[in-house]
């Protein structure tokens, strides 16, 4: 089994700022890995996958999820949101198996491992926040915010 992949935040690769530039933080950006090889249980009680799946990367709603997950990609990492794609039905990889997509499909997991939400056409980051702040978990997570 593999190690869990964690999401990365990759900043901006802009030049050191001068004395006379105001310090701007960088935006954080969301990597989107591949799910080939990749064990959903690695990522239980740690990350929420969102898994995207085509039948091939050059289908029009693959490209559009992709764009609409890295529209807001911070309120994705402060959800524990990593994205995995699998866009090569040929290759039967784990996810293909466990999750049986047909054609695209967009699907939200758990911390606990459970399957929470399954869409035929691509979600913004908007819809998917919110379906993950419903979830108990995610409920208990801000509430231990608020008292820490």
């Amino acid at each position: 089994m593999l190690a869990p992949v964690l999401p990365a935040v990759a900043q901006d690769s802009t030049p050191p700022e001068t004395a006379d530039t105001a310090a701007e933080p960088a935006a954080p950006r969301l990597e989107v890995l591949p799910g080939y090889d990749v064990q959903l249980e690695s990522f239980q009680w740690t990350h929420r996958p969102v898994v995207v799946f085509a039948d091939s990367p050059n289908d029009p709603r693959f490209q559009e999820q992709i764009d609409k997950l890295r529209e807001d990609p911070a309120a994705l990492l402060d959800r524990d949101v990593v994205v995995l794609i699998d866009s090569d039905p040929a290759r039967t990889s784990p996810l293909r198996k466990k999750l049986r997509p047909r054609g695209f499909m967009m699907v939200l997991i758990g911390k606990d491992g459970g399957v929470k939400l399954r869409k035929p056409l691509p979600w913004s980051v908007r819809e998917i926040s919110r379906t993950i702040d419903k979830m108990p978990m995610r409920l208990r997570e801000v509430e231990e915010r608020r008292e820490g």
